[in-house]
């Protein structure tokens, strides 16, 4: 008890309360732009007249977004200054939102979501900058408070869209708008933290390094296809999992839940294999586990996503706690902070870039199939990539 009420002290004292509070709102709107479609997307597509395969795009577009936009965003930063940049880019957020709702076509939907995730994709690259600058000596406890607050805003986007949608007349277009409350409310506080903090080298909290040529390195690349095929996986769950469950005849508020114990369990299963993770020299076994439970969650779902929907629900949600092992992991692996910057940067653009096929295919073997065995099978099959990225990244090595 002690311990912990002198780390709280000694977090505020080494930054602002304002800034907390920033961080956490802003990572409390990273993904529920992209959760909160799921549990509605046999409306959306019935009333725009949206085909199996476009809703397959709109799934991948946060990848496509993350790989690209994400780029830019350390430049925008030098240039602006890393709070303002977060700023817009939530305001980004807040108009995509609003918009992408009462779009009239289905064009039109996918370019305001595509709007709303570029705002995110900057945040996305952002935030952990600015947790270092202003939070170097806590980095821990915030990014882990960033992730908690990353994923209750997925899970509770996941959970409520369908509470919500029906307390609203059952339009699912105000179900969908009313997320932009939350973005609009992250936005001020990082109005006030546009000057940065006293002592910072740089306005993105970025420092020069010499350059490193990870594309030869193999860890590298284990890193990115272990980064690329969890990604693949988690918005497949994210754009398909609500659906294939109500396809089964499960009602959407029932399937709605079950997405949301998925995402609900990266909660505190995050934080154990992280803490864990971080003990252990070699997190191969780790990776295999994840993997294991992952096609163990797909499997059951091929055979029958109705016979088991909870333990499928949850032998996913497990799978799913590959995303914060695999940032773990790219910490671990990096010999000095310069070296981990490289390797997060090649990492995830890399990883991005191999899950943006992964939606799309999914939704077109649905649309030629008309069932879901073939792309769930597909899944089951790129489990096997994941599981040997993963091993092979989690050696005890560094670059």
């Amino acid at each position: 008890m002690t311990t912990s009420f002198s780390a709280d002290k000694q977090l505020v004292r080494s930054g602002s309360v304002v800034a907390v509070v920033a961080i956490l709102l802003a990572a409390l709107n990273l993904r529920l732009a992209v959760t909160s479609v799921g549990p509605v997307l046999a409306e959306i597509r019935a009333g725009l007249g949206m085909s199996g395969t476009v809703a397959g795009l709109l799934t991948s577009l946060p990848v496509v977004c993350f790989a690209s936009v994400g780029f830019a965003a350390p430049r925008l930063a030098r240039r602006f200054g890393a709070a303002t940049v977060i700023a817009a880019g939530l305001a980004v957020l807040t108009l995509g939102l609003i918009i992408r709702a009462y779009a009239p076509s289905t064009v039109l939907f996918v370019l305001f979501s595509a709007v709303a995730l570029a705002g995110i994709a900057v945040v996305n690259v952002l935030l952990p900058m600015i947790v270092k600058e202003r939070f170097a000596d806590r980095a821990g406890m915030l990014t882990g408070l960033y992730s908690l607050s990353l994923n209750l805003g997925a899970a509770g986007a996941a959970a409520a869209t369908i509470p919500l949608t029906a307390a609203l007349h059952d339009d699912w277009r105000l179900g969908l708008a009313a997320w932009a409350l939350l973005a609009v409310l992250a936005v001020p506080p990082w109005l006030a933290l546009r000057s940065p903090p006293p002592g910072s080298a740089s306005p993105d909290g970025a420092t020069p390094t010499r350059h490193l040529r990870v594309i030869r390195e193999p860890v590298a690349w284990a890193l990115a296809v272990y980064f690329g095929m969890q990604s693949t996986s988690a918005y497949v769950i994210i754009g398909w999992l609500p659906q294939i469950f109500r396809d089964a005849g499960l009602t959407p508020s029932t399937a709605g839940v079950l997405f949301a114990v998925t995402s609900f369990l990266g909660v505190p299963l995050g934080f154990l294999v992280t803490s864990y993770a971080g003990r252990v020299r070699s997190q191969s076994l780790i990776a295999l586990a994840l993997g294991v439970a992952g096609i163990a969650g797909y499997a059951g779902l091929w055979f029958d996503p109705a016979a088991a929907p909870w333990v499928c629900a949850v032998l996913l949600g497990i799978g799913n706690c590959a995303f914060p092992l695999v940032l773990t992991m790219i910490t671990l692996r990096g010999r000095t902070p310069a070296t981990v910057v490289r390797l997060s940067a090649f990492g995830q653009g890399v990883g991005y870039l191999m899950a943006i096929p992964g939606p799309i295919l999914v939704g077109v073997l649905h649309d030629a199939t008309g069932g879901w065995r073939v792309p769930l099978a597909l899944m089951v099959a790129l489990m096997i990539p994941q599981i040997i990225g993963g091993v092979q990244a989690g050696r005890d090595r560094q670059v």
